[in-house]
């Protein structure tokens, strides 16, 4: 199974700029990145295809978060989060499907990755 190792969390205040990156140890079709924040349910928040320009950003992150694949090797995925707000506060999670490019119509959802990383930790504060 593929491996997946986030870096980049932390904290930063209101306003403030984060970069998130994840590397994965094998072929992936596409890789996004979720969140959850205590006693929140899991919300997948951006996504985007093996060398492709295609992307997708929940409601809540679009116009503030970029993500982004390396074009050398597509192996790294980053999210550039800009315009943090204390909302954003939560464990964010690298994941990845490593056995097809088909997905789920719609929302960014956690049953069509079949590879999780350990997820990476950023607060914002007021």
């Amino acid at each position: 199974q593929v491996q997946l190792v986030e870096s980049g969390g932390g904290s930063v205040q209101a306003g403030g700029s984060l970069r998130l990156s994840c590397t994965a140890s094998g072929f992936t079709y596409y890789m996004g990145w979720f969140r959850q924040a205590p006693g929140k349910e899991r919300e997948g928040i951006a996504l985007i295809y093996r060398g492709s320009e295609t992307t997708y950003y929940t409601d809540s992150v679009k116009g503030r978060f970029t993500i982004s694949q390396d074009n050398a090797k597509q192996r790294t995925l980053y999210l550039q989060m800009n315009s943090l707000k204390p909302d954003d506060t939560a464990m964010y999670y690298c994941a990845a499907n490593s056995r097809t490019y088909s997905r789920r119509p719609g929302p960014i959802v956690g049953a069509d990755f079949d590879c999780w990383g350990q997820g990476t930790q950023v607060t914002v504060s007021s």
